[in-house]
């Protein structure tokens, strides 16, 4: 392989684990298992402040529970630096994590969490799936959300 083709191979590279961060979030705000199945290798370890689950299926079933906990989330993947070798791939996503809480009395509030995750990923039959993830949390901030205008 020449140098160009190298360098094409790395920034398609780059963009596919760009891709598999960006649906990990979708799949996480949509609450939908079968964004995070298509991006997930069956050995999949996801380590969050509360613990570490283990097996794609297992943490699949933590997606009840994250809309259990939240009126709804919305992540934001922002920079992310990761090294290739070969068919593996480790790195760091950050990413901020609004998640809306709702109180008894409909009052609404938002808690954002500033992330970085530590990514592990494998190409996996030509695509690149997440192996280990996990989620350092830098801070967190709560605030009120303003409700939405009618109309």
């Amino acid at each position: 392989m020449n140098a160009v083709d190298a360098e094409v191979r790395r920034l398609l590279d780059e963009q596919a684990i760009r891709r598999a961060a960006t649906l990990y979030a979708i799949g996480a705000d949509r609450r939908d298992p079968a964004i995070w199945t298509a991006i997930m290798a069956e050995e999949m370890v996801l380590v969050t402040p509360r613990g570490r689950i283990e097996g794609r299926a297992r943490v699949l079933a933590a997606l009840p529970r994250l809309a259990a906990a939240f009126a709804a989330t919305q992540h934001r993947v922002l920079n992310q630096h990761h090294i290739i070798d070969g068919d593996d791939a480790t790195g760091e996503t950050y990413c901020v994590a609004d998640h809306m809480t709702e109180a008894a009395d409909g009052a609404r509030s938002i808690l954002s969490w500033a992330i970085r995750y530590q990514d592990r990923l494998r190409r996996i039959d030509g695509r690149w799936l997440f192996t280990r993830r996990e989620l350092v949390l830098d801070w967190e901030e709560r605030r009120a959300a303003v409700p939405r205008a009618a109309g």
